[in-house]
């Protein structure tokens, strides 16, 4: 039914998927690349990327968003699990704090859980949505090959590690078709449009680990 016209902007690095995928998502506002690196640099942005840091990066940019999420800060249990584990203490704090000072800043967060009917309605009104989803769960039906569990390396360069219960991977959300149940997302890890079943986009952004994270991004500014 509907199917936005969402460039497919490749990440460079294994953890820069959520930077890609704000490219993206600005093509509803041109930004240039000098400004969005600038933006980066000044919100320092370095190799662990939260959403909610994507939220500031959006209200650095002037641009009007909503992040959505379960958890208003970090989840403690998520120390266990591997794909935090590298990051977690030093990024506790950090995360915590934007979260606090979000709301004086002018960033745009809320709690609450948003069903995959109210996705498709922000879509049909031509606004777009970064999603953060297990990708180890999440399945195009189009790709020839399966989504590589090594943090999305750039191609050419080999992975050894052994397949995790969690990898924590943005994408963008572009579309979907009711007749055929399917969901059309971006994926910064390809360079095409990728496409999956409603029930296995569910499965993936509400798998533990993404506290259902969801940003959503407007065309006014």
């Amino acid at each position: 039914d509907v199917l936005l016209d969402v460039p497919v902007i490749r990440q460079l690095y294994h953890w820069d998927c959520g930077l890609a995928c704000s490219r993206m998502v600005l093509y509803l506002h041109p930004v240039s690349d000098d400004e969005f690196q600038r933006a980066c640099w000044e919100l320092k942005l370095t190799e662990s990327v939260w959403t909610i840091d994507l939220a500031y990066l959006m209200c650095h940019l002037g641009i009007k968003h909503c992040f959505c999420t379960q958890t208003l800060g970090v989840d403690k249990g998520f120390k266990n699990q591997s794909f935090y584990k590298k990051h977690f203490d030093t990024e506790e704090n950090r995360v915590n704090e934007l979260f606090l000072k979000a709301e004086s800043k002018g960033v745009g967060v809320k709690k609450s859980s948003v069903s995959v009917q109210e996705i498709q309605s922000h879509l049909e009104q031509g606004h777009v949505a970064i999603v953060l989803v297990n990708a180890v769960v999440l399945t195009c039906e189009l790709c020839s090959q399966p989504v590589k569990y090594c943090c999305f390396m750039p191609v050419g360069q080999k992975c050894f590690c052994r397949k995790p219960d969690y990898q924590g991977h943005f994408v963008v959300v572009c579309g979907f078709n009711t007749t055929t149940g399917s969901i059309f997302y971006n994926n910064p890890a390809y360079s095409d449009v990728c496409c999956t079943s409603v029930n296995n986009f569910e499965e993936a952004r509400r798998s533990y680990g993404t506290d259902e994270d969801i940003l959503f991004v407007f065309k006014e500014s």
